[in-house]
Parts: structure tokens; sequence; C-alpha cells
């Protein structure tokens, strides 16, 4: 099982000004060890299923590759800010695992 760790900030998707998007970014090398283990066996868009925990709250979604970012990008819906009492800016610190990776 493949799993990181690592502490980025939250922030806004800045697109066409309606949406309310929260994503945080992976770190380069985490995104370069996620590629190298899942190219070709991307989803739609390159997504990579993840499970994901963020203080007490666990969730399944997929990273997204960003050209802007030059990284991997995770999104961290309202449910789970409001949780873990999270905004824009602040640190999240991230357990990150791949599945169906193994």
């Amino acid at each position: 099982m493949s799993a990181y760790e690592f502490t980025a900030p939250l922030w806004k998707w800045q697109g066409d000004g309606t949406a309310s998007w929260r994503f945080v970014t992976l770190p380069f090398d985490v995104t370069d060890e996620i590629d190298d283990i899942t190219t070709g066996r991307q989803g739609g868009f390159g997504s990579v299923p993840v499970k994901v925990t963020v203080g007490r709250t666990t969730w399944t979604t997929s990273v997204f590759p960003s050209k802007e970012q030059k990284s991997f990008i995770l999104p961290v819906k309202a449910p789970v800010r409001k949780a873990e009492g999270l905004s824009d800016g602040n640190a999240v610190a991230v357990h990150l695992e791949l599945v169906g990776f193994d």
C-alpha cells in the first residue's frame, strides 16, 4: 500500500467566480511518486483514486493533475472543511493512500 503524509495550505479555486471548490496541492515529491506508480492506469482527466484522512475525518475521493499547480491536487469538500474547522489558507495535515494500486 502506498501512503503519504504531508501538510499543505487549503486554497480556493479561482475558476469561473461562482464555484467554491477548495483544494490542497500535493508536494512535488509525492506527485512524482504517485505519477510513477499510476502512469497508464489513471482514470478520466488523469484522476487517481485515494483514501484521505484529515484530522478525524476519512473519505475516498481522487486526486487530479493540475497544469497550473504542476502537481496533483486534492479536493476538500465543504463537509470535511466544516467537520475539521478548515478555512482558506489553513495548513492541512493530510494522510493519503492510493486505492487499487497494490
